[in-house]
């Protein structure tokens, strides 16, 4: 079914832009069917912050394993995490 796309009026800035999108179906404005996916590999993942309550003990033997490592202590917990998760 070959349907007339309406044009996609010109905006004076991002916010009018958005009012625009947040009150009309984008499919009467673009033609999905012909949409091909891409890969967008230098985006980051989304992070969110957590607090951690460690004892102190715990805390200074994983700051040493990372200065040996010659990591920062976040990043080496991140790494452990993460490979204990994909180990699982």
């Amino acid at each position: 079914m070959n349907r007339r796309l309406n044009p996609v009026p010109a905006f004076a800035s991002e916010a009018e832009e958005r009012t625009f999108w947040e009150t009309r179906d984008s499919a009467d404005y673009v033609g999905w069917s012909k949409a091909q996916r891409i890969v967008l590999p230098n985006l980051k993942p989304t992070t969110n912050t957590i607090s951690l309550r460690l004892p102190q003990h715990l805390l200074d033997a994983i700051k040493a394993a990372a200065n040996a490592r010659d990591v920062p202590f976040q990043s080496l917990i991140k790494i452990w995490l993460q490979e204990r998760v994909e180990h699982k």
